[in-house]
């Protein structure tokens, strides 16, 4: 039986934990980003001369949280002042390519229609799965090209359950006609690059032709090694689920962690996976639309119960939001228990 519509976030652990303590230094520097942009007159540089446009906005406090000031000030190797302007660079560029307003789900469906990029299933380490088909991307690249890739990324961070921060992306030129545009690709790379620091966790792309090669190996050098260390090309894919190398699928077994996907987080076709997945357009978007918008807005609810500022942890958000799911789902079994023994 196929099956045309996204999985639920998991709710068992993948061995995730709550951020660790820092240290005092970077303590400091955390200290010193959160402090700036938690500060009541807070208001983002060079924007206008109209104060209410140049304040935070609910979804940009939303969005800087803990793990996420963390993220810049990794990538910044912990300056507080570099991570600051590229924190701010990125807020202005999320209202500029309209992250908020402008790609909403009826403005991006239909680049979408095809199932070129759909979200489907998580990793063993629990992270989304965004598939790729670039034998299904269009004759002529427009800039909604690049806009449902970010969506996409961006409902991928919707899904995200407790202590995940990255995603998985699976890219299959099985059937490809044509290479996507040098610009295209180095738009985007340079997009994830500046603007999602951290957020990709690997990149699995099979089918690769050989023919193909070269055009990577352009795009190499444009690539920070953070980037390049979460290729693999060519993985490995068997009845026990999807490795990075040939040694790792050999030496798994029960009690190994080196498999990256497990056979019913992955889909069947391309992949090898025991999920029966066709993309079916209007099934597939109305409800991944609708998964997002719930789940997005159940943190949204338990973010302002935390006091709705900068700097809240995503962990505790998305704990009260797992612990509210195990919860509900308790409930439901129970009533159906209770309603099955009232008809015996």
């Amino acid at each position: 039986m196929s099956i045309h519509v996204p999985l639920p976030v998991p709710t068992h652990s993948h061995e995730t934990a709550p951020p660790s303590a820092l240290s005092e230094k970077n303590q400091t520097s955390y200290d010193c980003v959160l402090e700036h942009f938690a500060a009541v007159d807070y208001s983002l540089p060079n924007v206008n001369q109209d104060q209410e446009r140049a304040a935070l906005t609910e979804d940009e406090k939303f969005w800087l949280s803990y793990e996420c000031l963390l993220r810049y000030l990794r990538a910044t190797n912990w300056n507080a002042d570099v991570a600051i302007k590229r924190l701010e660079d990125t807020l202005k560029w999320r209202r500029e390519f309209g992250i908020y307003d402008k790609i909403t789900p009826e403005y991006i469906e239909p680049e979408a229609t095809t199932g070129k990029e759909f979200l489907f299933g998580y990793d063993t380490h629990g992270r989304p799965a965004i598939y790729v088909s670039p034998s299904k991307v269009g004759a002529e690249e427009s800039p909604r090209t690049i806009q449902l890739s970010i969506w996409m990324a961006e409902r991928a961070f919707d899904l995200m359950g407790p202590g995940v921060e990255t995603l998985a992306l699976l890219v299959d030129y099985a059937d490809n006609t044509k290479n996507p545009s040098f610009g295209l690709c180095r738009t985007t790379l340079d997009i994830i690059q500046t603007h999602y620091p951290e957020r990709l966790g690997l990149a699995l792309i099979t089918h690769l032709p050989w023919l193909l090669n070269a055009f990577i190996a352009l795009l190499t050098p444009f690539m920070d090694p953070y980037t390049r260390q979460k290729l693999v090309f060519n993985p490995v894919i068997n009845e026990n689920g999807l490795f990075r190398t040939a040694a790792d699928a050999k030496a798994w077994d029960a009690d190994s962690t080196s498999r990256v996907f497990e056979p019913d987080q992955l889909i069947q076709e391309g992949w090898n996976g025991s999920q029966r997945f066709m993309y079916s357009h209007c099934e597939y978007w109305e409800a991944l639309v609708k998964l997002c918008k719930e789940r997005r807005s159940r943190m949204f609810v338990v973010w302002h119960q935390m006091g709705g500022k900068v700097g809240i942890k995503e962990w505790d958000v998305k704990v009260a939001v797992r612990d509210e799911t195990i919860e509900a789902h308790a409930d439901e079994d129970g009533a159906l228990t209770e309603n099955g023994q009232l008809q015996s």
